[in-house]
């Protein structure tokens, strides 16, 4: 059975990573999404256990102690973690699980799964992701200003990513990102078990 890849998913906030996540899960049924837990409130339309594991400070900090997180991190003043055992199960099930999550996690995720695939998302330029800010109609102009300066500093640790896609068509962007997860199948660094097989049986014929 081909091996999962845990797929690490992040970007600006407004560049539209969770759409993009979203489509990928509705149209292709090898993806698994992972949801995060975060101690932000929950915004309109959003249920517990749907887009987001919604708890108080409290029980994070217990999910940390229990070693339950994958990793976690802070972002404008609240906290975010990936639980462990969803995540883990899906990959031995074969499944693709996505996790979308902002950069300090995505290099804790790296050190400890070292094939893990890092995706940014970005979109068109920065006049395009302030009007989507601004668009959404759910935060006030301070904590959009906010995540503004969140983008500049978050755009220094781009290189750290394997793949950076453009999300300025969502169906072009929702086709590339498939592509490149279905690409990454297939690198010698995520088949060494049958490479290794193949090296066996070309024992016998030399």
């Amino acid at each position: 059975m081909r091996k999962g890849i845990l797929i690490v998913v992040s970007g600006f906030s407004g560049a539209g990573k969770g759409t993009l996540v979203k489509r990928l899960v509705a149209e292709y049924d090898n993806y698994a999404l992972s949801v995060s837990a975060t101690t932000r409130q929950p915004r309109p339309g959003e249920k517990d256990g749907r887009e987001y594991f919604f708890m108080d400070r409290e029980r994070f900090r217990q999910k940390i102690d229990e070693n339950g997180l994958i990793e976690y991190a802070c972002y404008c003043d609240n906290y975010y973690g990936t639980p462990r055992e969803y995540v883990e199960r899906r990959l031995s099930e074969g499944r693709d699980v996505i996790l979308e999550i902002e950069i300090q996690g995505a290099l804790k995720i790296k050190a400890q799964y070292p094939d893990a695939l890092l995706l940014f998302v970005m979109p068109p330029s920065m006049e395009e992701l302030r009007r989507r800010l601004v668009g959404r109609g759910t935060e006030t102009q301070e904590v959009i200003d906010r995540r503004m300066r969140r983008a500049a500093e978050e755009a220094e640790g781009i290189e750290n990513y394997e793949y950076i896609v453009v999300n300025d068509d969502l169906d072009a962007c929702v086709r590339q990102t498939h592509e490149i997860i279905t690409a990454a199948h297939n690198t010698p660094q995520r088949n060494k078990e049958f490479i290794e097989n193949i090296r066996t049986e070309l024992e016998g014929e030399k």
